[in-house]
């Protein structure tokens, strides 16, 4: 028996194998096991292999390793993609009454049950319901108490009527029940609960939660994968809190809606993807010379052009550093997991207003869509500080008028943040204007203003470097010789590569960077070490060229750009690999 369970399903879109995967995920989370998910889609509504995998243990897990113990294998496809990662004892649950399935063979050493899934869907009133019957299979697979999927039917289906959820646990009992009945065997999973109480959630949906927390009242947006979430999350919760979801007609309109919102005083954002975050660089720079304080989050996915919409990539790092016209200061800020998404959104929003900056909240497509547990207490909403930066009100604001008595919303201050009046502030009407301006925010063509107005907007970024904590995360061995750095979503699968590359006897220190820019100097850490990788899902090494530029030496490179996350046990063999040779791409 593995310390841990790895279980799938698996078929085409449209089969409900998304929904599934979050109802045997809840289960094992209201059990008390932690869990952490991977989804493998095509990017079409029906059609194209599509697959959803839990890992799950008593202790907690952060990775999807090469393993699968229990497969419910919709179509003889499933078999095939997941070959490689079956073994000697594996069980697949398939459907042999089903056309396409009658001449499936299961493979040596492996257990395959036969359960006729939509005949006993029938029965229990309706053929829609047979994945369900696949997971009552699965409970008694690995002994699994059944009243827990209970829970989780409740859950999903309970606003559906009492009918429903009925009919689905009787589902799930005809296919525990054929196991049972029709199959004598030991499988040798038996799967232990604990009394533990575990949030289940995505990065998306973390997103959507920090944003709510840190006190966003409106965010407007456009369906795209992989961020829509970040707007279904939100949609009928910000407006418990006062707040407003928008959803606009393109990413221009979006950008503009939230930036609309910001002047008028609120916490605004938007979240989008690559192709999204092309069509916002316009009004980006007018964020930022406008000096409005935004969120933007980029959830990346494969590119460049349409891509791969449903597939892993961490390719926007140059773009959200560089994109563009003219020089334009901002913060690119990059979470490491999936509860560092609830934080950084926090923590984006204060760095936001407290420097009157656009904020880049750069994740990706396997944060996004990945549940992982976490205990409750990870999100204290009463721990969460919120700063709205230089607000001034009627009776401060006289302090920055002018011989005239006309607020200066620019006015160029040492640290290079202005003071901010809300639109209705007394004597604090005012105007911003895309084009170059001087503290009253007029356009000018002064060369000597325009000087002033650049050096003052470049200074916040420096007050912000010399103000904020912009440290690493760090793990592994610090007394080794081997470093190794990443960013963003990695952290979690380099976190559990430690762990086989020291029964291996490899020491390595990890440093996770959350953020980008500004970012820590690692330039004496890679200085000490003898050997420096740096790993990132895309084909460049984006990361490592900044690294390069910043500490003047050559680091080694894992780079994966297929599409897929890192697994945990891969990348410990990419990381021995890569400390003997020049460099690594997958």
């Amino acid at each position: 028996m593995p310390d841990d369970l790895n279980w799938a399903i698996g078929g085409e879109a449209g089969d409900g194998i998304d929904s599934t995967g979050k109802i045997f995920a809840q289960a094992l989370s209201r059990a008390g096991r932690h869990v952490f998910t991977s989804k493998d889609f095509a990017s079409r509504i029906r059609g194209g292999y599509t697959a959803y995998k839990i890992r799950s243990s008593t202790d907690r897990v952060e990775s999807v390793v090469d393993r699968l113990d229990i497969l419910v294998a919709l179509t003889e496809r499933t078999i095939d993609e997941n070959i490689d990662e079956l073994h000697e004892g594996s069980v697949i649950i398939y459907d042999g009454e089903r056309t396409e399935m009658q001449d499936v063979e299961v493979p040596e050493g492996m257990i395959g049950l036969d359960v006729p899934l939509q005949r006993l869907a029938e029965e229990a009133g309706g053929a829609i319901m047979q994945n369900i019957v696949a997971l009552g299979a699965a409970c008694e697979v690995t002994n699994f108490p059944i009243e827990n999927l209970d829970s989780a039917l409740e859950k999903k289906f309970g606003a559906k009527g009492e009918s429903i959820v009925e009919n689905n646990k009787e589902a799930a009992r005809k296919g525990q029940e054929y196991v049972q009945d029709e199959f004598d065997h030991d499988f040798e999973y038996d799967i232990d609960t604990t009394d533990n109480d575990y949030v289940l959630l995505n990065g998306d949906e973390a997103i959507g939660m920090g944003a709510i927390a840190a006190g966003c009242r409106f965010y407007a947006g456009y369906p795209i994968t992989p961020a829509t979430d970040v707007m279904e999350y939100l949609t009928g919760r910000i407006e418990q809190f006062g707040g407003t979801v928008m959803q606009a007609e393109d990413e221009l309109s979006a950008i503009n809606m939230a930036l609309g919102a910001a002047r008028a005083g609120a916490r605004a954002m938007t979240a989008t993807s690559g192709p999204g975050i092309d069509l916002m660089t316009e009004t980006f720079g007018l964020v930022a010379t406008s000096e409005t304080p935004l969120v933007i989050a980029d959830v990346m996915r494969s590119g460049p052009s349409t891509g791969m919409p449903t597939k892993q990539e961490q390719g926007d790092l140059n773009m959200t550093l560089y994109g563009g016209h003219g020089e334009i200061p901002r913060f690119v800020v990059a979470p490491t997991t999936v509860a560092e998404c609830f934080h950084k959104t926090v923590e984006a929003f204060n760095l936001a207003e407290k420097y009157q900056t656009p904020v880049f909240l750069l994740a990706d497509l396997s944060m996004a869509v990945t549940e992982q547990t976490f205990e409750p207490e990870e999100f204290d909403m009463d721990a969460v500080e919120i700063d709205r930066g230089k607000v001034v009100d009627e009776d401060e604001i006289e302090a920055w008028t002018d011989e005239k008595g006309r607020f200066q919303p620019h006015f160029p201050t040492a640290d290079g943040v202005s003071p901010r009046a809300f639109p209705g502030t007394a004597d604090g009407a005012h105007m911003s204007t895309g084009l170059e301006h001087n503290s009253l925010g007029r356009r000018t063509e002064d060369t000597d203003v325009r000087v002033e107005q650049v050096d003052k907007r470049n200074r916040k970024v420096e007050t912000a470097r010399e103000e904020e904590d912009w440290d690493v995360r760090e793990f592994g061995d610090s007394d080794s010789d081997n470093l190794v750095i990443s960013w963003g979503s990695n952290e979690g699968a380099m976190r559990e590569a430690l762990e086989f590359l020291d029964e291996d006897g490899v020491d390595v220190r990890f440093l996770s960077v959350p953020y980008i820019f500004p970012r820590p100097d690692l330039s004496d850490e890679i200085e000490a070490a003898d050997e420096v990788v740096v790993v990132e899902c895309n084909a460049t090494g984006q990361f490592a060229d900044l690294l390069e530029h910043d500490a003047l030496t050559r680091v080694k490179r894992v780079n994966k750009y297929n599409g897929v996350r890192f697994k945990a046990d891969e990348l410990a063999t990419e990381i021995r690999e890569s400390l003997q040779t020049e460099e690594v791409t997958a």
